[in-house]
């Protein structure tokens, strides 16, 4: 997908009225961290029409980051109706901006056969191989997550200590139930997979 340029914070603005969901990559032409992550998130389709995916080349247009306080780039600015939900810093791997933009939940039906949202996120690192594996499973099943590479931010690595106690991954969170380690049995239990 080709990523639409924005040259103007007034721009930007038109842009993320007209559609649900925004997302904006700051970034700086000829830097070898923004050319990657303008590179990964020009290889992933949106399916959704309310979704729209920008670029802003912080070299040429100077009016947008200092609205949002963003100080280095490549930095990906989530937006939800218009009102700033998220900024994730580095370059991430091509599934992480998969889950992303695409949602970050997954459908599980429950017992009145309504189907339900679960939030599902993975914290793992590059060189974990049960990271990797999780992360399989969780695709040949068809479960949307976020994953969050905690070798890249030591904060979320914080955070993800404090709520299960451990800083062993991968941990899974699934609406906000921590499960250290790949619990097979118990992931499926909380997803109603198979």
């Amino acid at each position: 997908m080709e990523l639409k340029s924005v040259s103007s914070y007034d721009e930007l603005k038109k842009e993320l009225q007209s559609h649900e969901r925004g997302f904006v990559l700051l970034y700086k032409a000829g830097s070898d961290t923004s050319e990657c992550a303008l590179g990964r998130l020009e290889t992933q389709e949106v399916d959704h029409d309310n979704v729209v995916v920008l670029k802003v080349d912080v070299s040429k247009t100077r009016d947008i980051h200092p609205k949002y306080s963003v100080t280095s780039v490549p930095s990906l600015l989530q937006f939800d109706n218009e009102e700033l939900k998220n900024v994730i810093k580095g370059c991430m791997t091509v599934d992480y901006y998969k889950s992303v933009i695409n949602g970050i939940y997954s459908k599980s039906s429950s017992t009145d056969g309504v189907e339900k949202q679960k939030r599902v996120v993975v914290y793992g690192t590059p060189s974990c191989s049960w990271c990797k594996r999780i992360r399989d499973y969780f695709n040949e099943n068809n479960v949307k997550y976020r994953y969050i590479d905690v070798a890249a931010n030591p904060t979320i690595a914080e955070e993800m200590k404090r709520k299960s106690g451990q800083m062993g991954v991968p941990q899974t969170e699934i609406d906000g139930q921590m499960i250290v380690g790949f619990d097979k049995p118990k992931i499926n239990r909380l997803l109603g997979l198979n």
